[in-house]
């Protein structure tokens, strides 16, 4: 069988595949550009997925598997690979360590106002005057209720918080105080002081948040989006900071991808930005890998029902 990647891995991380599966035919590229001329004969692709469109697809006739190095599937020609009948499984869990710890810190950031702490130090300026804030006891809704949204919840815990979720199909899940369906969601904002969004990007997810649901926000409540970004409207969430629906806005992830320099959201005080950064961590390939590790001992003795992150390709997540 021939595997074939397209992501750089280390020497060591190449070494162990090789050694753990001799029978098998790794070769191992940087990017697709090195990768694709093996893509017609390639029996498993393992991507982050964005260098994938439906021509390589096509070309790819002996396809059967797809590794994803990554969660998110926007840009995947999902289509073709459902026509192609390839299987499509993803790392998603992964991000929720240093996604979650990202939540948390940037919520501290915001109640502990560390933005105009850095000014101020920056500008030598003794200002003890500054209004801080907790965030314990404090009530947390998230949207999403996948690994990040529990490992999200499972940290506020420490902070004694309120926990409540909100999902497609609103089904218990640990660490929740509370367990909705996103048809519930305006009738739970109101007691909302953090929303945090970690939905995927789907059809039905596209636009999710409106005006009428930042007007349903208290108006000290803070909006953090490391999700995807078009899951508000950017006009919409500028509105909402300007006119105080909500006191804050954290973003991670936007609309366009790098952020134009005109961009407003970059002057706005009570916006806070960064470069769709919430999931880095130095452990990310390595748990990558356990992960195909796994599916492939499965994949190999034609186990595909313990494959983990199997993806149903006709919903996209």
């Amino acid at each position: 069988m021939e595997i074939l990647f397209s992501t750089k891995l280390t020497d060591d991380q190449r070494e162990y595949l090789k050694r753990k599966y001799p029978a098998q035919s790794f070769h191992f590229f940087k990017n697709m550009e090195q990768a694709k001329a093996f893509l017609p004969t390639a029996d498993v692709l393992v991507t982050y997925g964005g260098d994938l469109n439906r021509e390589l697809i096509q070309e790819a006739k002996q396809l059967k598997w797809i590794m994803l190095f990554s969660a998110g599937m926007d840009d995947m020609p999902l289509k073709e690979i459902e026509e192609a009948d390839i299987i499509l499984t993803n790392v998603r869990g992964i991000h929720k360590v240093p996604m979650a710890e990202y939540a948390i810190s940037m919520l501290l950031q915001v109640y502990r106002q560390e933005k105009t702490l850095v000014k101020n130090e920056n500008e030598h300026k003794w200002e003890k005057s500054l209004r801080m804030n907790e965030i314990s006891g404090k009530t947390m809704l998230i949207a999403g209720t996948g690994a990040i949204g529990q490992e999200v919840a499972r940290l506020a815990k420490a902070f004694r918080m309120k926990t409540v979720g909100v999902s497609r199909s609103g089904r218990k899940v640990d660490y929740f105080d509370e367990n909705h369906a996103n048809t519930d969601l305006k009738k739970l904002l109101p007691e909302a002081d953090f929303l945090v969004s970690v939905m995927p990007s789907t059809r039905e997810t596209y636009h999710f948040y409106t005006m009428e649901h930042f007007k349903l926000m208290p108006e000290h409540a803070v909006f953090l989006n490391m999700g995807r970004g078009d899951a508000v409207g950017t006009d919409v969430l500028l509105e909402a900071v300007r006119n105080h629906e909500i006191a804050h806005a954290v973003l991670d992830v936007f609309e366009q991808e790098p952020l134009p320099e005109d961009s407003p959201l970059w002057n706005e005080r009570n916006v806070t930005l960064t470069p769709h950064l919430s999931g880095v961590s130095p452990a990310y390939m390595t748990r990558a890998l356990e992960i195909f590790d796994h599916n492939l001992e499965a994949y190999l003795r034609d186990d595909q029902e313990n494959m983990q992150n199997k993806i149903d390709v006709s919903r996209g997540y």
